[in-house]
């Protein structure tokens, strides 16, 4: 007598379970989505709110990690529990020896402790159907976003579309060269927009290697947008990433020969389009200021060489040689800007711009070194699963990784926008390295009703 109202009981689990998973789905696309447009936010919308919307994101990664926690997808790892012992035992120190500011530590705090487990479950979560939507989607905003850029590039810092943070008169664009700014499209700062290019980056040759399944027209319309992009970023940044990202390509090319002749294709397309369009003045103008940029930078830090090596290493040795409490560090939080606005009224680094630098600066030699031992590994582990699954056939994991890698091993977490990219993008990866999503959603599913 009693089967029927316990099958009943079940399926009423069941259905609030599947209403959670699809839940956690929406608020991935909602932090995606915020990711995007929060600097838009805070510089044009509300900007009387622009501090308060810095961690907009931050009670929507804790919404995700509760519905995780809730349906058992949130399943602890080496990586996990090592980031969680070192950032807590890093907080403890900070109030011990470091500075003391409870609200800084905790804002120090809130990226390896909120942010980065969003990784493993945005993994969890996300089949790798929707990792190809959301690159889909990328493209499409890419094409208004260039447009965005490119009057940015042109328009004066006093003009509206080039409004800093709080709606700011002195402009959000950065640096100098032939009298054009650095444009940060729908971002905060240029980091952001840099940030976003390279993952399009990365979507668009991947498409371009399945060029048979996707609209052409998209990706055309795509490649002179990220071309347009690249010119008007002026970042030297944006240019070695789409470099990395072609090399990943050939690399997955060289290992399947049907992707080497369709990226052949690609690049003639590529090329037909940079010519046409430098022909352009419109374009001319912000190659010949990119040009600059890259050849005066290029001198003044000894060529390409010193560049890479300076920007990988991310100031470690000098944060070592010259951290003024290197074995406890200086304290969670005060090597971001928030934290240092927070301290003392300016936003400025207090510690170190380099990010392994402001890594061992806060919380000393052991747990910062510690900490940037786990994204190295963490990211050597995702290059073997994703060079393995591209010699299986799929190249998705592996050309997301070449802008994953470099963000997940010294990208900046301390600066919101980038933190942002580099959990979404290991999210996405990790997504993308699982079965098809029929059948995990069917196990998922399947594992719940058994509960």
């Amino acid at each position: 007598m009693t089967r029927p109202s316990n099958h009943f009981s079940q399926s009423i689990i069941l259905h609030k379970r599947k209403i959670d998973f699809i839940q956690m789905k929406q608020a991935i696309w909602l932090y995606f989505i915020l990711l995007i447009f929060e600097g838009a936010l805070r510089k044009w919308i509300l900007p009387g709110l622009s501090d308060a919307l810095l961690i907009v994101r931050d009670p929507v990664a804790l919404f995700i990690l509760f519905k995780a926690i809730k349906q058992n997808l949130f399943q602890t790892n080496l990586y996990i529990v090592s980031i969680l012992v070192v950032t807590i035992i890093a907080f403890i120190t900070t109030m011990l020896f470091g500075h003391g500011n409870l609200i800084v530590a905790i804002y120090g705090i809130r990226i390896m402790l909120l942010h980065f487990p969003l990784i493993f479950v945005i993994g969890k979560v996300f089949s790798r159907n929707d990792v190809i939507r959301m690159g889909k989607l990328m493209l499409w905003i890419a094409l208004p976003m260039s447009i965005l850029i490119g009057f940015q590039f042109y328009s004066p810092q006093s003009a509206w579309i080039n409004r800093g943070l709080a709606g700011s008169l002195e402009g959000a664009g950065f640096g100098n060269v032939n009298g054009y700014s650095r444009p940060p499209g729908t971002f905060s700062f240029t980091s952001g927009n840099v940030n976003f290019w390279g993952l399009v980056s990365c979507f668009l040759l991947y498409f371009w290697l399945q060029v048979k399944q996707h609209n052409k027209t998209l990706l055309i319309a795509a490649t002179v947008a990220l071309f347009g992009a690249m010119s008007f970023s002026i970042s030297r940044t944006l240019f070695f990433e789409i470099g990395l990202s072609v090399v990943f390509a050939l690399i997955a090319s060289w290992l399947k020969p049907i992707y080497f002749v369709r990226l052949l294709f690609s690049i003639f397309i590529v090329l037909v389009v940079v010519v046409l369009l430098s022909q352009l003045s419109l374009f001319h103008t912000g190659i010949d200021t990119f040009i600059a940029r890259f050849t005066d930078a290029s001198e003044s830090e000894g060529g390409i060489k010193g560049t890479l090596g300076d920007r990988f290493l991310g100031g470690l040795i000098g944060a070592i040689t010259n951290s003024g409490d290197l074995f406890w560090g200086e304290g969670m939080g005060m090597g971001t800007n928030a934290g240092a606005k927070l301290m003392t009224g300016n936003a400025t680094f207090l510690i170190s711009e380099g990010e392994w630098g402001r890594l061992i600066g806060e919380s000393g030699i052991i747990l910062g070194i510690s900490t940037i031992l786990i994204r190295v590994f963490l990211s050597i582990s995702l290059i073997r699963k994703g060079f393995q699954k591209m010699i299986a056939g799929d190249s998705l994991a592996w050309l997301l990784l070449s802008f994953g890698f470099v963000n997940l091993v010294q990208g900046p977490l301390a600066q919101p926008t980038v933190l942002g990219f580099s959990v979404l993008t290991g999210g996405l990866i990790m997504a993308a390295l699982k079965v098809p999503s029929r059948k995990l959603h069917k196990r998922f599913y399947n594992r719940q009703a058994k509960c």
